[in-house]
C-alpha cells in the first residue's frame, strides 16, 4: 500500500483517536510531512510478512511532555540523526522503520523517517494505543531488550542509552529528556522481522487509518460521525468493543507538567443533569469514572472527542468549557493478558481499582 497526503490526514485522525489523549497532538507532524512529501510522493506501507526474519527494523517515536511538545518544534533532523547513529551501532542499515506506538504524532513518526531515509514502514505498533512509559510495550512484555537506544534532540545532541533492563533504559531515557528540554526522538527496541512478526500489533497502522478515513467520509456526505467511528472499530484488527462512556461540558481541568509528563485530570458534567464522569491522565487518560464508579481503566482506551465531529482532543487541548464525549474502546487482546497488565495495566499507575474489561464494565453487546 501507498499513502499519499490525504491519506495521512485520515490517518492522522485515527492516531489520535487511539492516542488515548496522548502521543501527541498530530498537527506539527502534519505540517512536516506536508514539507517533506511532494504532490506525487507516497509512503510504502508494507505487511510484517512481507519481511525478511534477519531483516533490520528501527522502531521510533518521541518522548517527553505533550504540553511542551505544543510549544517546543522540532528541528526536523532529530529522526534521521537517531537512525543513522542506531545504525553505526548495529552496522547495518535499516530495511524498515515501525511506530513504537501507534498513538497521536507518535504514529506519524516513521512517516516522515521513511521520507527520509527511503525505507517502508511496517503496518503495526508496539503498544495498540499510547502509554507513557517506553517500558509498557509489547517487546517488554516478549522479553526483548530496549537498549541500545538513542536519544537525539533540535539542537543536535546525541545520546545512547545501553541500559541493564528495559525499565532502566525509560527511567534514563525520560531523565534526559527532560534535560533537552522535555522533548526528544527515541529510537528504541531494535528488532528483527522474526521479532517484528512474531510481538508486534499487527495492522494497527490500517486501523488508525480506517478510522479517521471513516470520520471523514461520514462528516463530508452529513451522517453521524460516530456511526463510522464505531463501524470501523469493530472491523478492525485489534480494537473490537466501543461505545460513548458519557456526553457532557468540561466543567474543571487541573493539568501540570511534572517529571517530564503531562499529569492531570478533566472533570465533565452531564447536559441537563449532575451526573459528572472523571478522567485522570498521565499523558494517556487512565481511568474514568462516573460519579465514582469505574467506567474504563488502562490499557482500555479512554478517548475524549468533540461532540459534534469526533475529532479528538488530546490532553495538552483539553479546555474549561469544551463539549464532548467520552468515548471507549477495548484495548487489543495482547494487552491483557496477565503477564502483559503487570507491566502496563492499572497497578503499574498506581490505581488500585483492578482491571475489568470496559465492554463488562458497561455491558456492551458481546462482551461476555
Amino acid at each position: 500500500m501507498r499513502l499519499g497526503m490525504a491519506d495521512l490526514y485520515d490517518l492522522a485522525r485515527g492516531c489520535a483517536f487511539l492516542g488515548s489523549g496522548g502521543g501527541g497532538d498530530p498537527h506539527t507532524s502534519l505540517i512536516e510531512l506536508e514539507e517533506a512529501l511532494g504532490p506525487s510522493d507516497s509512503i510504502e506501507l508494507i505487511d510484517a510478512d512481507s519481511l525478511a526474519d534477519d531483516a533490520f527494523v528501527a522502531p521510533c517515536g518521541w518522548i517527553g511532555a505533550p504540553t511542551v511538545s505544543a510549544e517546543k518544534l522540532p528541528s526536523g533532523a532529530e529522526a534521521i540523526r537517531g537512525l543513522r547513529k542506531l545504525e553505526s551501532i548495529v552496522g547495518r542499515r535499516a530495511d524498515a522503520v515501525f511506530p513504537i506506538e501507534i498513538g497521536g504524532s507518535n504514529g506519524l513518526a516513521p512517516m516522515l523517517l521513511a521520507i527520509r531515509a527511503g525505507v517502508p514502514v511496517v503496518d503495526g505498533d508496539g503498544m495498540g494505543r499510547a502509554f507513557p512509559e517506553s517500558q509498557m510495550v509489547i517487546f517488554n512484555v516478549a522479553g526483548l531488550k530496549a537498549s541500545p537506544a538513542v536519544l537525539t534532540d533540535d539542537k543536535g545532541n546525541c545520546v545512547v542509552i545501553d541500559s541493564a533492563d528495559n525499565v532502566a533504559e525509560e527511567r534514563i531515557a525520560r531523565a534526559v529528556s527532560v534535560v533537552l528540554g522535555a522533548s526528544c526522538h527515541l529510537m528504541e527496541y531494535p528488532l528483527t522481522g522474526g521479532q517484528i512478526k512474531a510481538t508486534a500489533l499487527r495492522g494497527t497502522v490500517s486501523d488508525a487509518l480506517a478510522i479517521g478515513r471513516g470520520i471523514r467520509i461520514s462528516r463530508e456526505s452529513g451522517h453521524d460521525p460516530f456511526a463510522a467511528l464505531f463501524a470501523a472499530l469493530r472491523t478492525s484488527r485489534q480494537f473490537s468493543s466501543a461505545g460513548v462512556l458519557f456526553d457532557g461540558k468540561i466543567v474543571d481541568l487541573h493539568r501540570e507538567t511534572r517529571d517530564g509528563f503531562s499529569m492531570g485530570r478533566a472533570t465533565i458534567q452531564a447536559f441537563g443533569g449532575n451526573s459528572r464522569l472523571e478522567v485522570e491522565f498521565k499523558n494517556e487518560n487512565l481511568v474514568a469514572r462516573v460519579d465514582g464508579v469505574v467506567r474504563a481503566v488502562v490499557p482500555d482506551l479512554i478517548t475524549i472527542v468533540d461532540r459534534e465531529t469526533a475529532e479528538s482532543i488530546v490532553t495538552e487541548r483539553l479546555k474549561y468549557g469544551q463539549r464532548v464525549k467520552v468515548v471507549g474502546a477495548s484495548a487489543p487482546l495482547a494487552l491483557r493478558t496477565p503477564e502483559a497488565l503487570a507491566i502496563l495495566g492499572p497497578q503499574a499507575f498506581g490505581i488500585q481499582t483492578p482491571y475489568e474489561r470496559i465492554e463488562l464494565l458497561n455491558h456492551w453487546e458481546g462482551g461476555a
